[in-house]
């Protein structure tokens, strides 16, 4: 059980910060959109990063530095073009949240609870930004598995039980990040609000793009 907590806590102190992954899954929970899909792919993506490092992915990545150069391109790459949609957004409007009395007490059983957005996004371009999102970034190989993968490695025999641990971890904070987001969405009834949202979106999005090619231009 040691081994297991040991995963759960370090899989949480990795996980729970500000980052793409994150704040994309927030605003899919705050819109009430393909949540459940979103927090699978999420969890899932974690999940097998983690087998991977524990079962050694992580040594083929450290003898192969240029790997993670390319992954901070591109991930800095896809950030900024999303940062920059975030802006656009913010900067033109014409989102808001419409909130009825079904918000409260749902009278026909709809998966939005009686909210919905202005304009609804698709399915495969959810997943699609969601899985770049996650793969794309390098954060993603150093944390879960070059950094998990190596302090399992020092639990032994014990060290599937520290990824289940860390498995774990992500699951449960990408269930509460996803489906807990829905509480705040009586604060984000107005335009504005979603136009201060997607503003900050873009600066946190635009931020990390500039934090990942920063140590490869030093």
């Amino acid at each position: 059980m040691l081994s297991v907590f040991s995963g759960l806590g370090l899989g949480l102190s990795l996980i729970v910060a500000i980052g793409a992954q994150n704040v994309f899954v927030l605003r899919q929970g705050i819109r009430r959109e393909h949540v459940l899909p979103v927090v699978i792919i999420c969890a899932l993506s974690d999940a097998l990063l983690i087998v991977a490092g524990v079962a050694g992915l992580g040594f083929v990545i450290s003898s192969a530095p240029w790997l993670v150069v390319v992954a901070r391109w591109a991930g800095a790459l896809f950030l900024l073009t999303y940062g920059i949609l975030a802006a656009r957004r913010a900067w033109r409007g014409g989102e808001e949240l419409r909130v009825d009395a079904a918000d409260e007490q749902p009278a026909d059983g709809a998966s939005n609870g009686g909210v919905a957005t202005a304009t609804r996004t698709r399915l495969t371009p959810v997943v699609l930004t969601v899985l770049a999102l996650t793969w794309l970034n390098p954060h993603v190989y150093l944390d879960t598995v070059l950094m998990l993968g190596s302090i399992a490695a020092t639990h032994g025999e014990e060290r599937w039980l520290f990824a289940a641990g860390a498995i774990a971890a992500s699951i449960l904070w990408f269930t509460a990040l996803g489906f807990g987001a829905r509480y705040v969405g009586r604060w984000l009834r107005t335009e504005r609000s979603w136009r201060i949202l997607d503003g900050m979106i873009a600066v946190v999005m635009i931020a990390l793009a500039i934090s990942l090619v920063l140590p490869v231009l030093s």
